[in-house]
């Protein structure tokens, strides 16, 4: 009587449930439980838990949760063909003992700086901190290996890049009238992690030469005649997957002028750089003077995958309705406990001892898969030049870009390169790749594929871009 605000046990009526300005009408007669007959053809039916697609949330629909899905299902199909698609480190650099001694090394570096028995187990053992418990590490990682010098407070450990990704898209896209850009092609991680929160993103067209700031820009000045609200820039200026291109600096300076000019934030995803040959170019983010970028990293081609250990680094300070001040990397934080609640103890200690082997410096831990990748890269290059003279290459409209680095490279070819066209190629012809129409969100290279060339040997590229040769000339030639 208390809670109902009534006199008396009787006077608590189903009035009392009925709220102010709505008409009484019945409630909607609720849809009928899906029913089946029992087993054996008797006519008794009873509702069973099935359900139906479109009573789920759209994205399970979207084409692009099913990209990688279908490729997976090729690779199965047919486990002969030699595959450019799989975007996997190359597996003969990893030995298993390492994963002990990497372990050891971090239990090692917990006690030297005065951890005590209990607390060495509990940093193994329990959930740690939301936010990681080697952010120290990370950081003095990035100071190390990039020149960019942030505090650890402002990093994330993630369980993957990808996570960093939803926690960013989901912080800082807070409502209808927010737009995410996306550099087009595009990773496909982005857009769908967008789509899981029924964003759909604005892609930039990159041209033949790649990103331009004056595309950017034009987008941003249309989606504000919208009267919309251009918040965040997803871009990977390093060897990107999927086309292989590099972003040039004064691109990069570029950028990062237009990001303060327009008030957007650029999220760069560049997890290329430590594992291809020679110098590279400056991260956007430790040219960054104005915290225009906030930086998604991963550990899974630098160290490796399947430690699923990646992080955020989010310095731009966060004001909140009371005047109180915090760090991006707070708020991200609280939305990660919601998610995965905390990034596995145990392969933060691994992925911790291997950045104290390397001294932080990840790009020398790994100048030997860096080589790796550059001979594999130039491998397929010249198998392309050698199958596709450059007067047969002209004829047909074959072309393909050169990257410097990476794992990926793209070739234009003279028919649609769909679903159909790759099942063909791996039923037919031996050899699997990835369609580019997957990685542009909103339509667009329908004539393209990805190649990759980060887990394959040098012979199985040679052979490999031999059956392509011969599959390509088969399609232009007409036959199916």
């Amino acid at each position: 009587m208390t809670l109902t605000g009534t006199a008396a046990l009787a006077d608590a009526g189903p009035d009392l449930l009925r709220l102010p300005g709505l008409p009484d009408t019945p409630p909607a007669t609720p849809r009928r439980p899906t029913r089946t007959r029992r087993p054996g053809g008797g006519g008794d039916e009873r509702p069973t838990g099935d359900l139906r697609r479109d009573d789920l949330h759209g994205s399970v629909s979207d084409p692009v949760l099913d990209t990688m899905n279908f490729l997976n299902e090729i690779t199965h199909r047919y486990p002969g063909a030699i595959s450019f698609a799989p975007g996997r480190p190359y597996a003969g650099f990893f030995e298993t003992e390492q994963i002990f001694t990497h372990l050891r090394r971090y239990l090692d570096h917990l006690a030297e700086g005065g951890a005590s028995p209990d607390e060495i187990r509990s940093a193994l053992f329990q959930y740690g901190p939301t936010a990681g418990q080697i952010r120290e590490l990370i950081a003095d990682s990035l100071r190390a290996d990039e020149g960019t010098d942030v505090p650890a407070e402002s990093v994330v450990v993630t369980v993957g890049a990808q996570e960093a990704m939803l926690l960013a898209v989901r912080a800082l896209i807070a409502g209808p009238e927010d737009v995410l850009l996306v550099s087009s092609p595009c990773y496909v991680g982005i857009t769908g992690a967008a789509r899981l929160f029924d964003i759909v993103p604005t892609a930039v067209e990159e041209t033949a030469g790649g990103f331009r700031c004056a595309d950017l820009e034009a987008a941003i000045l249309a989606e504000r005649a919208r009267g919309r609200r251009p918040r965040a820039f997803y871009v990977v200026p390093d060897h990107s997957n999927p086309s292989g291109t590099t972003m040039p600096l004064e691109q990069r300076k570029e950028l990062l002028d237009l990001a303060a000019r327009h008030g957007i934030l650029i999220l760069e995803d560049s997890p290329y750089r430590a594992v291809s040959p020679g110098r590279q170019l400056p991260t956007l983010k430790s040219l960054d003077r104005g915290r225009h970028v906030v930086h998604l990293g991963s550990l899974s081609k630098t160290l490796f995958p399947g430690a699923r250990v990646g992080y955020v680094v989010a310095d731009q300070v966060v004001v909140g309705a009371d005047g109180s001040t915090g760090l991006l990397a707070d708020e991200l934080t609280r939305i990660k406990s919601m998610v995965t609640v905390n990034t596995s103890p145990l392969s933060q200690a691994v992925v911790a001892g291997m950045l104290l082997a390397a001294g932080g410096r990840t790009s020398e831990f790994n100048a030997g898969t860096a080589a790796y990748y550059g001979d594999a890269m130039r491998a397929t290059l010249r198998e392309l030049d050698r199958c596709f003279p450059p007067k047969e290459r002209e004829a047909l409209g074959i072309r393909w870009n050169e990257p410097s680095g990476g794992f990926f490279l793209a070739v234009d070819v003279p028919f649609v390169a769909d679903n159909a066209a790759l099942e063909a190629c791996a039923e037919e012809y031996g050899v699997i790749w990835t369609p580019m129409s997957y990685f542009y969100p909103q339509g667009g290279g329908e004539r393209s594929l990805r190649l990759s060339v980060s887990y394959l040997t040098h012979s199985s590229i040679a052979e490999g871009v031999e059956r392509l040769a011969d599959f390509i000339r088969s399609r232009a030639d007409g036959r199916p």
